[in-house]
This record gives structure tokens, sequence and C-alpha cells, in this order.
């Protein structure tokens, strides 16, 4: 049994496909969605993913802004500018690019933004929304995951799921979500005894604790689903060679260039379950897809209920 693959790119089209339709409707009403992306200082890896980010709303339509401040800027001066960016009605969201210099204090950074305007949902007002279950932005990796096991019609209600990892961006939030989706949800982390026979258990594994390849193919249960949200950079050439003896031609473009990216699942697992993420391919693709549901998702909430109050008075 081969793993059917589920194909983070061609989900991330169909949520697009449908974004455009709503983008469409709301410039239809005179809005436009915007958002805000703030990139402090020179770091190579944040300014891809802002760039990414901002092709992103081109492409789909959305107004976007990228602020540049140099990375000489303090706690002080990054708050008056995420309050400015509170006060613009056209931006709905905000995104404040992580790492950001050590001078700043990046907790008070991130909880100054307007919660209505919280993209990543990284907000403790949008975490609570969540907790609570009531309508809300949500972290963007999680809800990507959420995306994905919808459209690819695989069953959550009911189901025994395993969440590894616990952070907060990606691990409690995909918990959480989970739990709404009516599943029986474990999360396990560094710390959990005989963790291989928990994950053996699972229905749903979503596999999120940055260790390359280290969900073993005889942890997976049979025609589980496997979401490897794993994105972990493998220079490690004996590794390489275990995770990869299977597929030799993975093996040799990694000898090519003395480096891959992989998941935290070992590749073989696809041997065992009933459907499986790619890395790459699989849910990265599904958080800037997600990023952009949140900012329309974000117009939407603050701007078209304005628009429509007064029709709906009239009635």
């Amino acid at each position: 049994m081969t793993a059917r693959i589920l194909n983070g790119n061609e989900i991330r089209e169909q949520i697009y496909a449908d974004l455009r339709k709503e983008i469409a409707e709301l410039k239809s009403m005179g809005i436009q969605p915007g958002l805000a992306a703030v990139l402090v200082g020179n770091n190579p890896a944040s300014e891809m993913y802002v760039k990414s980010k901002v092709a992103a709303c081109a492409e789909l339509g959305l107004f976007s802004d990228m602020i540049t401040p140099p990375d000489t800027i303090g706690t002080a001066e990054l708050l008056a500018l995420v309050e400015q960016l509170n006060q613009r009605d056209e931006i709905d969201g905000i995104l404040v690019q992580l790492p950001l210099p050590k001078q700043v204090n990046s907790k008070r950074i991130l909880e100054a933004v307007d919660p209505a305007k919280d993209v990543d949902g990284f907000h403790p007002v949008s975490v609570g929304r969540l907790v609570a279950g009531q309508p809300g932005l949500v972290s963007c990796t999680p809800a990507g995951v959420m995306e994905i096991l919808r459209r690819s019609g695989i069953p959550v209600e009911g189901a025994n799921a395993v969440v590894m990892g616990r952070s907060d961006i990606v691990g409690k939030p995909m918990a959480l979500l989970l739990m709404h989706a009516h599943a029986t949800v474990t999360i396990c982390h560094s710390k959990t005894k005989s963790l291989p026979d928990v994950v053996r258990r699972a229905d749903i594994v979503v596999a999120a604790m940055g260790k390359a390849g280290m969900v073993q193919p005889d942890w997976i249960k049979p025609g589980a689903t496997v979401i490897d949200v794993g994105t972990n950079k493998l220079t490690d050439a004996e590794l390489a060679a275990r995770l990869f003896a299977s597929n030799p031609r993975r093996l040799e473009k990694f000898r090519e260039k003395g480096f891959t990216t992989c998941g935290d699942v070992h590749p073989d697992a696809a041997q065992v379950a009933g459907a499986m993420t790619p890395v790459p391919g699989g849910v990265g693709p599904l958080t800037i897809a997600m990023l952009m549901s949140n900012t329309v998702k974000a117009a939407r909430l603050r701007r078209a209920s304005r628009v429509a109050q007064p029709a709906a008075a009239k009635g």
C-alpha cells in the first residue's frame, strides 16, 4: 500500500479560487482587503517569506503595504508604528515578521496588534476566542491543516488524533481545532512516555516537533492520515542516507546540493499510511493561503458589516 499524497499546492489553488470570488464580492461593495507587512532589518529568510506574502496579495488582488524599518529600531518606535497601522482603516491585517532584533520586546509588539487585524492569530484575544470556540482569526498553519483534511475528505469527527508538538503557533491551536471538529485529541511532546505506542493509536497524526525524520514508519497505524508540518533543513549525510534509502533520486539530489528540506516523518511512512502530506509541497503552501484567507476574513468582519448595516436597517 502506498499513501494517497495530499498535495498542498493543489489545495492552495482551490482556496485561492474561493478567495477570488469573495474578494470580487467585497470589491463590489467598495472594499479592497489590505495587508500590512512589517519587515525589520535585512534577514534574508524573512525577506523571502514577506516577499512571497506580498506577491500572493498581488496575485489575488489584495492591497498590501510593506514597511521596512531599520534593524536599529527600538520597542517604543515599533509600538508607535503598529499603532499607526491599527488606526489605518484600509489595513485589515497586520503581519509583523519574526524574528525581531534582540533589543525589541517581541511579545509587547505582537500584543499591540489590534486583535481585529491579527491575521497571524497570535494575539491572546485570538487564542482566547479559539479556546472558547468563537469566530475569529486562527493561526495560519493549523488552519491550513484543517483545510487539507476537509478538502481531502479525511473524516475528523470521532477520529483519534495525535498532535506531536505543543508550540503556541502550531501544536496548541492544532489540538483545539481538531477538538472543535469532534476528534479525540492527544498532545505529545518531548516528555511523552512510550511515544511510538501513543502515535500508533492515531487515525490522524500531525507531526510538528521540528526534528527531521523522527516519526518512524512502524509508528504509524496502517491506513492512518499523516500530516507532516516539519520543515527541517537537512545537512547530515548519514541521516539523509537513512531517510532516502528507498529514494535514490532524492538522495542523489541531496548529495549534489549538500542539503535538502525534509519533514518530521520518515518518508517511508508513506508505505503504511493511507494518506500523507509531502515535504516540501504539503502543509507549506497552505500557510500563506490561510494568511490571505485571514486578511479577507478580517476585512469582512471589520468593514463589510458596516456596509451591510444600512440595508439591514431599511428591511
